[in-house]
């Protein structure tokens, strides 16, 4: 059984001569969720994006079930699902049309089409949106509307490039149920976060990049304990009065990076 992604010794070098991304190799078995974490400029983006195939590799390969990213790229991007980070809905459609038209794609038939768009609205939490102009919505409804356009050909792998980010805690939460429901049902997900709630919350698997290479990889709970122990951290709350607490996923970062995570 192939892995669900599979990086053997990517690079990505610019012409500028900067390496973004230098030899890294990771599996990720079916069935998980598997995070990126990085300070700005880590590399985790461009790792990301190569992934499903927006930029090119310059060495090395990527898997996607068995499959190569660089010679086989339709087929590749049939089997996944994406929500980037970036808002790139077209405008010119409402919700449940642009759905409709986006799995058509995927030679889904019309009427299925808009039966699958009718149920990922209510799943993301906008039915009642479903004929509203897309330039109307809030920039969190935009960000639940990208997230079903990543589900509508129902991908065995889905890629979610910052997806919480300008959420309200409120949606941010539907969204990580949503994550946890779609992990029950064998969807394997690659996540990248720089929320340290969400990475600890959701993530079976972590891998830390820092200069374009891996600094650690573990899951969440094995890497606080191995870098970390159970030595209390101490802290200060807003009116300054210090505490001791267990180490955290925040904490570890900035032992191994000496950094705060940025997108």
């Amino acid at each position: 059984m192939p892995y669900a992604i599979e990086a053997k010794g990517i690079v990505k070098r610019y012409a500028s001569g900067l390496t973004a991304v230098d030899g890294v190799n990771f599996q990720i078995p079916e069935g998980i969720c598997f995070g990126i974490l990085g300070p700005n400029g880590a590399g985790k983006t461009t790792t990301i994006r190569m992934s499903y195939g927006f930029i090119p590799l310059t060495a090395g390969d990527i898997l996607i079930l068995g499959r190569s990213i660089s010679a086989e790229p339709r087929a590749v991007k049939a089997l996944l699902g994406v929500c980037p980070q970036e808002d790139n809905l077209d405008p010119d459609f409402r919700p449940r049309e642009g759905l409709a038209a986006y799995a058509r794609f995927f030679g889904i038939p019309r009427p299925e089409a808009l039966r699958r768009a009718a149920e990922l609205l209510d799943f993301v939490g906008l039915a009642e949106k479903a004929s509203a102009s897309v330039r109307e919505l809030s920039g969190g409804m935009k960000r639940r509307l990208a997230f079903a356009r990543a589900l509508v050909h129902r991908p065995r792998v889905l890629v979610l490039d910052e997806p919480t980010t300008g959420l309200d805690p409120q949606a941010r939460h539907l969204v990580w149920e949503k994550v946890r429901s779609l992990k029950k049902e064998g969807v394997t997900i690659l996540l990248t976060t720089h929320y340290m709630e969400e990475a600890a919350g959701l993530c079976d698997e972590l891998l830390i990049l820092d200069a374009g290479r891996i600094l650690e990889q573990g899951s969440p709970r094995a890497l606080i304990a191995r870098h970390m122990g159970e030595i209390p951290v101490e802290v200060q709350d807003p009116s300054g009065l210090a505490y001791l607490r267990p180490p955290n996923l925040e904490d570890l970062f900035l032992r191994l990076t000496g950094r705060e995570l940025r997108a």
